[in-house]
């Protein structure tokens, strides 16, 4: 690995480490501002392409100007570095935010367990995009022959994407009782610290479930080999990212959740119209991930990731997490799940 790849690597382990500092910082003194619609407080999320728009919101101020426009003229936001999908519940279920921006499985087990109390419902998808499972391990060219030897770093078990991608492949190919089959498998690791375990090629880990632009630095080693995509378990384009927030947070801040969506919509928008100034903001954000910049470009260009607010195959996940009784409450339909500012949009 080179050294700026290095370098870029041990800035976002040792910023996750700053997480409950930050958290602990943020969370006293908000809760009258909150309700108010005057102040919110948004994590960033675990890193990568699938999080630029908010990266862009940031940068772009596009939160502030849109609520300014609906007459919100001194909105604070407070963006978090905080990652995973299972630390973006907890916060949420703690009150200690706001908003958060997580994958569809995460959001649905949030949903699942808050029927009745938190009620947690999705705002808008953020990405669309398929995440790699690679292997640096001879060895270990399928998950069919994953041995003891074997584990896989993935943001969160049990609720991240590659957890239930992987359970969905295992019921197809074993069937639905072996839905669990590689869980004893995996390590909740963040995508950083998967590559430089990846790349180091010390310690346990032998394969990453990762995301761009993490999986393109990994595959630039040779040793490093792709065996398998969510996009082929899913049979095609699935949302990566979206945001969720709480029953109460709705209705105390009806505007702001519209000003939220209008922002967000903006910042996919712009990130397709100008990549180059997109790939910018995510350097300055993220670092460059041993990438140029204009590779960072022609990567927000791929016809594989999208930047919308629109679900895709967010039910997909629902119907398999429900059929293996990770879900106790099956959602009537995706717009079930969203908030009504985007119900006419043509999500799945």
């Amino acid at each position: 690995m080179t050294m700026p790849g290095i370098v870029w690597l041990r800035c976002c382990v040792h910023r996750t480490l700053l997480v409950l500092f930050a958290l602990m910082l943020g969370v006293s003194g908000c809760g009258n501002e909150v309700e108010s619609g005057r102040h919110i407080r948004i994590p960033l999320g675990a890193g990568g392409i699938g999080f630029l728009p908010l990266y862009v919101m940031r940068d772009r101020q596009l939160l502030e100007q849109h609520a300014a426009a609906q007459g919100v003229d001194d909105l604070k936001v407070d963006w978090l570095d905080l990652g995973g999908p299972a630390a973006m519940n907890d916060a949420l279920l703690s009150g200690a935010v706001d908003v958060i921006a997580a994958g569809p499985p995460a959001f649905l087990t949030l949903w699942d367990k808050t029927q009745g109390t938190l009620n947690v419902k999705g705002i808008a998808a953020i990405s669309a995009l398929p995440m790699y499972l690679n292997s640096r391990s001879p060895t270990f060219a399928s998950l069919d022959v994953i041995s003891d030897r074997d584990k896989i770093a993935l943001t969160s078990i049990k609720v991240s994407i590659p957890a239930i991608i992987m359970q969905m492949y295992a019921a197809d190919r074993f069937g639905a009782a072996e839905a669990e089959r590689f869980d004893r498998y995996t390590v909740s690791m963040a995508h950083p610290d998967g590559v430089i375990a990846m790349l180091s090629g010390t310690g346990d880990i032998t394969a990453h479930f990762t995301s761009p632009p993490f999986h393109q630095r990994e595959v630039r080693d040779a040793s490093v080999q792709t065996i398998l995509t969510s996009d082929q378990v899913m049979g095609g384009t699935t949302t990566f990212t979206m945001l969720s927030t709480t029953e109460a947070f709705l209705q105390a801040n009806p505007e702001l959740v519209a000003v939220i969506v209008t922002a967000l919509s903006e910042a996919q928008e712009w990130i397709t119209r100008e990549p180059a100034a997109a790939a910018e903001i995510l350097m300055r954000a993220d670092g460059n991930a041993g990438l140029s910049k204009a590779e960072i470009a022609a990567l927000l260009q791929d016809p594989a990731i999208v930047f919308s607010a629109t679900p895709a195959n967010v039910m997909r996940y629902a119907t398999f997490m429900h059929s293996i009784g990770s879900l106790k409450h099956l959602p009537e339909s995706w717009q079930s799940l969203f908030v009504d500012d985007i119900h006419m949009l043509p999500g799945s």
